[in-house]
């Protein structure tokens, strides 16, 4: 059973063989320092925290954190306040403005899974569901990456000689699929970035494009600067509609044909 914030703030000044009247004397020296008084920690004001009846203000767990020795995050953590858990609050709360987001992780044990080793049949000519061609999926520190979560979407790999969607998803990009929204949507659209782009299996591989159903029969429609040609399938037989892209990272510039050369090799990073 986890202990409460007061505890664990007791047990860390314990440890340390420290009195609530050492702490007093420090704090005082760090707000001096701070030349701020709410860095200072009364003895009477320790004792309250640490028996729970108060909880410290930034200040004085800022003080606590110095003295300690241990994190100041881990101290907010102590009391409910998680500094990660603003990046998933972002998709919650929408401004209407283009602004720059902090993509800092704090805390060192948060981890992300990905994958850490791809099957051996995995071209990275050919466009592919990523979670399929996974042969082990492993966790590494946040610290690394933004949380991905392919138990919640499922992400696949445009092949480098694919160009059906180009230049709406360029060869190389990684795309994000919400197996939820299977069914194609048959509507008007004001451009054609409103226009869903679907991702299907088919007997011999993949393919992402716009799509049309019209009874049994599912068309695929390319991108128009593309080369590829429009083609239809049954949706019995021959393809599956797996979900609809929701999401892309991408090179803004194309992939240079000399990589080509290096198929066995992943893309350059953007």
């Amino acid at each position: 059973m986890d202990t409460s914030p007061g505890i664990f703030l007791k047990e860390a000044r314990l440890r340390l063989q420290l009195g609530v009247r050492e702490i007093q004397q420090m704090s005082s020296t760090i707000a001096v320092r701070e030349h701020n008084r709410r860095f200072y920690i009364s003895a009477a004001r320790l004792t309250q925290i640490e028996n729970d009846n108060a909880v410290p203000s930034q200040f004085k767990a800022f003080t606590l954190a110095a003295i300690y020795g241990i994190s100041f995050y881990e101290i907010l953590s102590r009391y409910g306040v998680d500094p990660d858990r603003a990046h998933d609050y972002r998709t919650h709360v929408k401004l209407p403005v283009t602004r720059p987001v902090t993509s800092d992780v704090v805390s060192v044990d948060a981890t992300v899974t990905l994958p850490v080793r791809l099957d051996p049949s995995f071209k990275w000519e050919r466009t592919q569901l990523v979670n399929r061609a996974v042969a082990l999926w492993g966790e590494i520190p946040a610290a690394f990456l933004l949380q991905c979560n392919p138990r919640r979407h499922m992400y696949a790999y445009i092949g480098l000689e694919d160009d059906t969607m180009g230049p709406l998803l360029r060869p190389g990009a990684l795309v994000m699929i919400d197996e939820e929204r299977r069914h194609v949507i048959e509507s008007r659209w004001k451009s054609e970035h409103e226009r869903p782009i679907y991702f299907i299996e088919l007997k011999d591989g993949y393919l992402c494009s716009w799509c049309s159903v019209y009874g049994s029969r599912l068309t695929a429609v390319p991108h128009p600067t593309s080369t590829a040609p429009i083609r239809s399938f049954s949706l019995a037989t021959e393809a599956e509609v797996i979900g609809q892209v929701v999401g892309v990272a991408m090179r803004l510039v194309p992939i240079a044909p000399a990589n080509r050369e290096h198929a066995a090799a992943p893309p350059e990073r953007p």
